[in-house]
């Protein structure tokens, strides 16, 4: 079985042509395709076409390219009116109808929700379309490139493109840029804000070109919205589409159904545009913020308001001291979501309703699964093209609380794997649990990559496992050492293990482990996988002889333990360590949380402390 991993990346030339069908799409925004089983993300194309594509940019798993010539077009293409269009990356969909584009933005939304959030059927809106397709944006961010001149660079290609006029920004902005192109030498970014309902510009930081015809260094700006005079600070949030977010505002006062008589909580409260906005429908708002400079403008924004509070702190920690629960809460987070202590209180304080306002599909998907397993029901999520030309969409989701008692977490935990690194793994934890291996084969199919070999396993063992227990989740596991291509199973013999520390050492392989954990109760289940980049030492003929002679290699895929102290046969390990001793402790306690399970402990120091990368590990020490 052979493994096309960075590799078989490397060995593809930037610059090459390469004619391929386009069968669906990144995360980026970007048409995907495979090349000899390695992803390839092509900027500029269209799921369903054929064309031929450019690789401009090789990653250490995949591979990314541009289209040069389409051979069978998609009946949604249409032609780029920006001349910049390609070789900018901002805009990543112009060549494509404003209809189909609404059409994937919901799409994504719902495969979001089904493939994160397990919510199947989700009550998915019709997308509301913006009123203007260009000119829109009030919030520009570009690069100084050679002899001040003003532009983006490209995502991939790292080039620069000096931009005269951008078609996503107001005009207001574009006529700024024409003021201060080929004059920003003494910098190397340069944002400009316009306010589209008062006229103000910020230009961000001060220039000194004596040429330069207007003024910079503006701290903040002013932006009329909802018919509230907004005061907005240089390092704060602010949409970015102003006459959508008035209409987003709307949406989120009409779900949180207000009499005049409910307390609020504006959680993210950022600059206090809702808790502003929506002060007038309500008994009292509670606007909570973190950012000092957003607060500060909060304060300006909310004088007068006199059922308004402001209340500087994270809003994981307000919420988390709050005795007495709110009617509605408002979360606006920022693209990496809600943290977890956040989602904890929420379940815990259970208000009427919460109405979640999110620009990441994925990190809201992966909240409202949480929510909706603490006792809230899902009751709508509204798509709204934030960002006409790109990718990107914001959503708003309504969930109300459930009058249905809560079900009661599992408690029951069974590993369903006979190997003693992972029972001793579980058992570092500190938690109960019992051992009750599978007896799937576990013979790769023809042409499996070795990452779905492990995801497949792992889920079969629980699976199998799951089906003759009655109650809590089992844990499922397999792992993998890939070398030069080559998967490395446990050694059936001395000369086999021989060959195979040989082979790795003074080299880099990969460990792959899949983990899958399922309620045996309900059947529901969460699968993952782990990758670990393993640099071996060159340790000595000798020292391989006397670890071959010990016995240990025998039982061990790879013919090695990270962790058998005496060999120590790893000098780096680039990801996380627990996974190459075969069980990514990180990745699993997240699953289980997830899951419901709720006596989850800290990873003990000395499984994180050969860590790198590890998000985990940084949590814990923070």
């Amino acid at each position: 079985m052979v493994y096309s991993g960075s590799l078989m990346v490397q060995a593809v030339e930037i610059g090459s042509r390469l004619r391929v069908r386009l069968q669906g799409w990144g995360r980026l925004g970007e048409a995907l395709a495979q090349h000899d089983d390695i992803p390839l993300f092509v900027f500029g194309g269209i799921d369903g076409e054929e064309v031929e594509a450019e690789i401009v940019r090789r990653h250490r798993r995949y591979l990314a390219a541009r289209v040069v010539r389409v051979i069978e077009p998609s009946p949604h293409r249409v032609e780029p009116p920006c001349p910049h269009f390609g070789a900018c990356t901002g805009c990543q969909w112009q060549h494509i109808s404003e209809e189909r584009q609404r059409e994937l933005k919901h799409s994504a939304v719902v495969d979001a929700l089904e493939r994160i959030g397990g919510l199947a059927d989700a009550p998915v809106a019709d997308i509301i379309t913006a009123p203007a397709p260009f000119g829109y944006r009030n919030h520009a961010r570009f690069t100084v490139g050679p002899q001040g001149a003003l532009g983006y660079v490209n995502r991939e290609s790292r080039r620069f493109v000096p931009i005269d006029r951008c078609m996503l920004m107001d005009e207001g902005i574009n006529s700024t840029l024409g003021q201060l192109q080929g004059h920003c030498a003494d910098t190397t970014q340069l944002s400009v804000r316009y306010g589209t309902g008062t006229g103000d510009t910020l230009v961000q930081p001060t220039l000194r070109n004596p040429d330069i015809p207007i003024a910079t260094g503006q701290k903040h700006f002013r932006e009329l919205m909802g018919g509230h005079v907004f005061r907005v600070g240089s390092p704060s949030f602010f949409q970015v589409n102003t006459p959508q977010a008035e209409r987003m505002v709307d949406i989120v006062r009409q779900e949180l159904e207000l009499s005049g008589d409910e307390v609020v909580a504006d959680v993210y409260a950022g600059v206090g545009t809702f808790a502003a906005l929506l002060a007038p429908y309500c008994r009292h708002v509670v606007a909570i913020e973190e950012s000092s400079a957003a607060m500060d403008d909060a304060e300006v924004n909310c004088e007068g308001i006199t059922n308004l509070e402001l209340l500087r702190a994270r809003a994981e920690d307000a919420l988390a001291e709050m005795e007495r629960c709110p009617d509605a809460v408002v979360l606006d987070p920022p693209r990496a979501g809600c943290h977890p202590s956040m989602l904890e209180s929420l379940v815990r304080l259970r208000p009427r309703r919460v109405v979640y306002v999110s620009c990441d599909p994925s990190t809201l998907a992966r909240d409202l699964k949480v929510l909706c397993a603490g006792g809230f029901e899902l009751r709508k999520v509204q798509p709204i093209d934030m960002f006409p030309q790109t990718h990107h969409v914001e959503c708003v989701a309504t969930l109300v609380a459930s009058e249905a008692p809560l079900e009661a977490p599992p408690k029951r935990l069974t590993l369903a794997s006979a190997s003693p690194r992972r029972r001793e793994l579980l058992q570092a934890l500190d938690m109960d649990f019992q051992v009750q291996p599978s007896s799937i084969p576990e013979e790769p199919e023809p042409g499996e990559l070795p990452v779905d070999l492990v995801r497949r396993l792992a889920l079969a063992k629980s699976r199998a496992v799951a089906s003759g227990v009655s109650e809590g989740l089992v844990i499922g596991a397999d792992s993998v050492v890939v070398y030069q291509g080559e998967v490395l199973g446990k050694p059936g013999t001395t000369e086999e293990a021989r060959r195979m520390l040989t082979s790795l050492r003074g080299n880099v392989h990969e460990v792959f482990s899949g983990v899958a954990v399922v309620n045996a109760a309900t059947g529901e289940h969460l699968l993952s996988s782990e990758t670990t980049q393993v640099v071996m030492r060159d340790y000595s003929d000798a020292e391989l002889d006397a670890y071959i002679a010990s016995g240990s290699p025998m039982d061990k895929a790879g013919a090695y333990g990270v962790q058998d102290a005496d060999f120590h046969p790893a000098r780096e390990v680039h990801g996380c360590y627990s996974n190459v001793v075969g069980l990514p402790l990180c990745t699993l306690l997240r699953m289980m949380q997830e899951m419901g399970y709720e006596d989850t402990r800290d990873i003990p120091d000395s499984l994180v402390q050969d860590c790198t990368d590890c998000p985990l590990r940084m949590e814990q020490r923070s």
